[in-house]
């Protein structure tokens, strides 16, 4: 029996998606033509592949997930030779899918996305920006080409390679007591509230396990999804945080935070590149990967 790659498509979108309605808006289609190729598709393979009605939207069966590896499989390989004739073309078409955990996308990427437009324009690129555990899902989906994040990621599927060092600090806003009476000891912070990103945040993690090794204990803890949300509320006085100095620097030089010190805290961090190992490049995530590396080394010589 010859699988209807169409219908494979939609069910892959599905899955992925985990809803209906949703993959129809990704694939710019009617939600009922997405579900009638996709029963179809059930009833020609003779299985149940997807869970309905569950919470949460819409699950895999046992034979869902297995032939959404298959699935995955396939779909990388046809990625894989339109790439290749991309690259035959010199990048002169193709696309980059960059995914890229939110302080790096937001602070960092600018001048090396502005520098491959530059190189390559017929390329058309595409940036996510997401936490780390949303990029790692990403990228096992082999929906990035490239992906960049500032948490850890332990996971034997994917490829870590340090990519550039991150100074995170202590802000507050100018007229805070904190900020007044810096340098500050980490018991000055035990009635304090400290504003921390959402949970799969990789700057959450690098933030508690560093506030544990210095003995840092907030009088409370403030859970706030993104960094600029974080910036503004501590521009107002509310609380303060540990950020990216790269992610502060504009508000620090408007004088509108403050990087206050703390005796015997400093806090640097590794930003990583993630891979899925025996994937090889496209032309494109090649091209980009080299100027990721120049990138870090011209950041390194700064200082």
């Amino acid at each position: 029996m010859a699988l209807n790659l169409h219908a494979l498509r939609l069910f892959a979108a599905v899955a992925r998606h985990r809803s209906f309605s949703r993959a129809a808006e990704a694939l710019r289609i009617s939600q009922p033509a997405v579900s009638k190729t996709v029963r179809e598709f059930e009833q020609q393979i003779g299985e149940r592949l997807l869970e309905r009605g569950i919470p949460g939207g819409v699950g895999l069966t046992a034979a869902g997930a297995r032939l959404m590896q298959h699935a995955n499989a396939l779909f990388a390989a046809e990625a894989a030779a339109e790439e290749e004739l991309a690259e035959r073309r010199g990048l002169r078409t193709g696309s980059l899918s960059i995914g890229a955990s939110t302080t790096i996308a937001t602070y960092l990427l600018a001048p090396v996305l502005s520098a491959f437009h530059h190189s390559h324009p017929q390329v058309a690129l595409a940036l996510a920006s997401a936490n780390t555990a949303d990029i790692v899902t990403r990228l096992l989906a082999r929906e990035l080409d490239v992906a960049l994040v500032e948490g850890p990621v332990d996971d034997p599927a994917i490829s870590v390679t340090p990519w550039r060092t991150d100074e995170m600090a202590l802000i507050a806003a100018p007229f805070h007591r904190l900020a007044m009476a810096a340098p500050i000891s980490p018991a000055d912070l035990s009635t304090e509230v400290m504003l921390l990103r959402e949970p799969g945040s990789g700057t959450r993690e690098v933030v508690l396990d560093a506030m544990r090794r210095a003995g840092i204990t907030p009088g409370q803890l403030l859970e706030i999804e993104g960094t600029e949300t974080e910036k503004q509320l501590v521009a107002s006085g509310f609380g303060v945080a540990i950020v990216s100095k790269a992610a502060a620097r504009d508000q620090i030089a408007l004088g509108r935070l403050q990087v206050v010190a703390v005796r015997g805290f400093s806090l640097h961090r590794i930003l990583s590149r993630l891979d899925l190992p025996g994937r090889q490049p496209s032309a494109a995530a090649a091209a980009f990967g080299k100027l990721l590396d120049s990138h870090a080394e011209w950041s390194a010589r700064r200082g």
